[in-house]
């Protein structure tokens, strides 16, 4: 298991270069000495174990030593004192997002870091379900891999490489499904959609401007909320 943490790619007016969105990835791990010899080390050696089942704790003090820390160095500073959304599903491990602990730590240093929770049923409004993980798995894979210390290294190697036009790509297909959503009145029976992102890039440059969303959803949308 991995705690992963993405944005949208963004100029960073304050550093004058892109942003590429990549907050960060850490494995759910720890090491221990090996309780016996055999052919591939000797008894004492540290060993990379993976968490077998990951608790509440275990997902706080992740957020709190690595992905907080993280959004404060590499996010630009233009957005400290806004609201920043930690979108997470909605697994039992996942901390509530009223957790006194972790509200006290994202509003630390003059930011307003808060945990929000994704619909229920809907992996298509999580950039990671969508399409990152795939994209980073597919590059994973070019890895020999023998032990958990090889599968960690190649994990995060794989999130460094990634061109960060491919995770912009990703959100600009997610912006469609919330569109697709709205249409649905907050269904997701529907196809997922396909864009000609090509058309939009020029020689790898981004298009930092969100899609158009029809205003018939939109109304469409708000009369189902008054419903």
């Amino acid at each position: 298991m991995f705690m992963c943490a993405v944005t949208r790619p963004r100029y960073d007016y304050t550093k004058k270069k892109l942003f590429d969105g990549k907050i960060g990835i850490w494995p759910f791990s720890f090491t221990e000495a090996a309780k016996r010899n055999s052919k591939n080390r000797q008894k004492g050696t540290m060993v990379t174990k993976p968490i077998e089942s990951i608790t509440k704790d275990e997902v706080r003090t992740m957020i709190e030593d690595n992905v907080f820390p993280a959004i404060r160095e590499k996010f630009p500073q233009s957005y400290k004192r806004k609201p920043i959304y930690l979108q997470q599903d909605n697994a039992k491990p996942h901390t509530a997002v009223d957790d006194l602990e972790l509200c006290r730590e994202g509003r630390r240093d003059g930011w307003n870091l808060q945990l929000v929770c994704q619909p229920a049923n809907s992996p298509d409004l999580n950039v990671l379900d969508l399409g990152f993980f795939n994209s980073i798995q597919s590059l994973q894979h070019q890895y020999k891999i023998q032990n958990v210390d090889d599968l960690i290294l190649a994990v995060e190697e794989s999130f460094r490489q990634l061109d960060p036009v491919k995770l912009d790509n990703i959100f600009l297909t997610q912006q469609k499904c919330m569109e697709e959503v709205m249409r649905l009145k907050g269904g997701n029976e529907y196809s997922l959609p396909h864009l000609k992102k090509k058309q939009w890039k020029k020689d790898n440059e981004f298009i930092l401007n969100s899609l158009k969303c029809d205003k018939e959803v939109i109304l469409l949308a708000k009369n189902a909320l008054n419903e």
